[in-house]
């Protein structure tokens, strides 16, 4: 639903820091002032870089490597990805940041002591939030969540390995617009049906704690964009009395990572450019919840796939969007927990 949500809501993504890139062929930058590594260590107080910084073998042979990606045509780029046995969809921007990371990932983990790969959570949740809307939404219209869908991704293995939906019934306007329904494909007939919103987030905490999530497995939630926490479930929650549950107040935003991770414009991080982008077709039906969380699954899944580091970036503070530095102690979500109810 996200490109509903950035054309139809009235609170637009919050923007994100500014991040100095400096082209060392794509293999170490600056943010915040401080020199990042190739190993994702960042070292504080270095001065800017020379000459010097790269003698090291390591970093002489990956700017090498670097190099001769860059001078690869896109056939080129996908027969070798193809001889390597690793995915050759996607645009050329896609093909060589793949291509590096695997070579950057062979020579690191070759150095490393372990040789291990570097996956913090066991499980990604993707929640993707329905709401109500209607085609021109008038000034202080207040969304409704009437799906809560949630994909739980396996990151070891790289496999969805259950899926929760359910439909919400709103309290305000209990009667979904026709644009609604076009739009979501979520009838009047089925939130009608449905529990209400305090119902449906205690049947998601059981789920989650069946799991184990929080307790045997680190985990962390994962959206297409702020809007579904910051904006729809921080509504809802006042809607419904109750107080914004703990296991959600931190996300990955995906847009955020795949941006930065492949270095490319805000407008090239919407869920249908990014699939295209990466040589995917949406499957499914689009604006539905559950469906849209499984395609933003599989976006998180070539990201890991190609070597990035999925980490939170957003949190929510007394109810403000408040942005995560890459440097920020890494932690998973809590374990699930019904909120209290509001006095």
């Amino acid at each position: 639903m996200e490109e509903e949500k950035e054309s139809r809501t009235c609170t637009k993504d919050v923007q994100e820091p500014e991040l100095l890139l400096v082209a060392v062929e794509d293999d170490t930058r600056y943010r915040d002032g401080q020199r990042c590594r190739l190993d994702g260590k960042d070292e504080k107080g270095i001065n800017p870089v020379t000459a010097g910084d790269y003698s090291d073998p390591v970093y002489k042979e990956l700017a090498a490597a670097n190099g001769r990606v860059n001078r690869m045509s896109r056939e080129e780029l996908r027969r070798k990805l193809s001889e390597l046995r690793l995915d050759t969809r996607g645009v050329k921007d896609i093909l060589q940041k793949r291509l590096k990371n695997h070579y950057k990932q062979q020579k690191l983990w070759k150095e490393a002591s372990d040789g291990s790969a570097d996956i913090y959570y066991d499980y990604i949740c993707i929640i993707d939030f329905e709401a109500t809307c209607e085609e021109d939404n008038p000034v202080g219209y207040v969304h409704e969540i009437i799906e809560f869908p949630i994909v739980l991704l396996n990151t070891h293995t790289l496999q969805i390995e259950d899926t929760f939906q359910e439909y919400v019934r709103p309290e305000i306007k209990t009667q979904l617009s026709d644009f609604c329904i076009s739009l979501t494909g979520i009838t009047q007939d089925l939130v009608d049906k449905a529990d209400t919103f305090p119902q449906v987030l205690e049947k998601v905490v059981d789920w989650m704690r069946q799991k184990e999530l929080g307790t045997k497995y680190k985990y962390c939630i994962l959206t297409d964009g702020s809007w579904d926490m910051s904006k729809f479930l921080n509504i809802q929650c006042r809607i419904s009395r109750i107080k914004y549950p703990r296991f959600a107040k931190k996300w990955i935003n995906i847009r955020k990572s795949y941006g930065n991770f492949y270095k490319v414009p805000r407008n090239q991080t919407k869920l249908t450019i990014m699939l295209e982008n990466l040589g995917m077709d949406y499957e499914g039906r689009l604006h539905s919840g559950l469906d849209d969380s499984c395609n933003i699954a599989r976006i998180a899944v070539r990201m890991l796939q190609d070597g990035c580091k999925l980490r939170v970036n957003e949190r929510m503070h007394a109810g403000q969007l408040i942005p995560v530095a890459n440097t920020a102690a890494l932690e998973g979500a809590p374990v699930p927990q019904n909120p209290s109810v509001k006095n």
